[in-house]
């Protein structure tokens, strides 16, 4: 005698479905590019240290507005691989961005910025009279 088993036919069509969809689409992209940093603050200066690998130093802008430092990068990557047929061509197109405040404005006038073997340098001076006024709680 034979084993009946019985199935619901929306719940194979179902499970079918999201497996394809789990399964992945691509192989080994690499992901959207990002700002990483490093802070460091001394009594007069903040130094921060972004890498911005593989992007022209034309291509980067900083702003500074009182405390707020914006880093801005226009990102260009291709990547082809070839062979008889073109079997797969990467490209990414973007800005990247990463905004961040510091705990007392910036002055812009003496900030500098270097960019150098994919990592932007900036040196941000603390502005003259930004003391941090600490408060008595009652």
């Amino acid at each position: 005698m034979s084993n009946i088993v019985r199935t619901d036919p929306f719940d194979v069509a179902f499970r079918d479905f999201f497996r394809n969809m789990l399964r992945p689409t691509h192989l080994d992209l690499e992901t959207a590019p990002e700002i990483r940093l490093d802070l460091k603050e001394t009594e007069k200066a903040y130094t921060v240290h972004a890498d911005i690998p593989g992007v022209r130093k034309e291509d980067i802008e900083v702003s500074i507005e009182g405390n707020l430092v914006t880093i801005r990068a226009e990102v260009k990557r291709e990547k082809e691989e070839k062979g008889e047929t073109m079997l797969r061509s990467e490209r990414y197109y973007g800005a990247v961005a990463r905004s961040f405040t510091l705990a007392t404005d910036v002055d812009e006038k003496t900030a500098t910025a270097k960019y150098a073997d994919g990592v932007l340098e900036l040196m941000l001076p603390k502005k003259a009279g930004g003391t941090t006024r600490r408060l008595q709680i009652q």
